[in-house]
């Protein structure tokens, strides 16, 4: 009887352990948007991957054509930035442009803190070489002369998308961004040179993004900053 009992409990727990195994194959064998995967920069230069906390990862859908957005049907050729958007699509059939803003947001907030902490290591994996440079240069002239950058983002406003293209493998979609900032640079001896804590002053910033659409990577980089003429 306990012999019996015992090779009973043995089975048990065998099917027990088959099941787990089951289960476990079938959730790792699937790749989610929520997961990392290796960078990959439009820049030839930094083709290798990387490896950053900061990276904004843009989550790819997994749907189906059916689930579209409504800007991808009846493109309205007269529309440059709807006719942009579907070339994009076209290119890279996860991409959604609501998902694609969000993430162009926290990138935003991401670099402009990064930019005004000096923080090169965190501004790497988000800006192409070009974009690095630039922001490094300033990063070192202001440490150069003593002075320290307070920002403080306040929120978003509005963030829109007002331009998408394709040039050969490589999506561009450029993001209008309004946000209120506080922005004060003190010098050496923490005197205010210029900005004002006290006052909230709405920034106007448009910023292009790049990701190579034939990468599996479903990460943008950063590849050009401008303020509105």
């Amino acid at each position: 009887m306990g012999d019996g009992f015992q090779a009973l409990e043995i089975i048990l727990f065998a099917l027990i352990a088959a099941f787990l195994v089951l289960r476990l194959r079938s959730v790792l064998g699937r790749r989610t948007g929520h997961q990392r995967r290796p960078s990959d920069n439009v820049s030839d230069s930094r083709r290798e991957a990387q490896s950053n906390d900061n990276v904004v990862e843009l989550p790819d859908r997994n749907t189906d054509m059916s689930d579209d957005p409504p800007e991808f049907e009846n493109i309205d050729p007269d529309d440059p930035i709807a006719a942009g958007l579907n070339e994009v699509k076209n290119a890279d059939s996860s991409f959604d442009p609501s998902t694609f803003t969000e993430g162009a947001k926290a990138a935003f907030e991401i670099v402009v803190q990064a930019f005004a902490d000096g923080d090169k290591n965190a501004l790497r994996g988000l800006l192409n070489d070009e974009v690095l440079e630039n922001f490094s240069v300033a990063i070192d002239e202001r440490e150069n002369n003593g002075e320290t950058l307070e920002t403080t983002v306040i929120g978003i406003k509005k963030a829109e998308i007002i331009e998408a293209r394709i040039d050969g493998r490589t999506a561009f979609v450029t993001v209008k961004v309004i946000s209120e900032q506080v922005n004060v640079t003190r010098d050496k001896d923490d005197a205010v040179v210029d900005g004002d804590e006290n006052l909230v002053a709405d920034v106007t910033d448009i910023w292009t993004f790049a990701r190579n659409t034939r990468a599996r990577d479903p990460n943008w980089t950063l590849v050009e900053t401008r303020s509105p003429n």
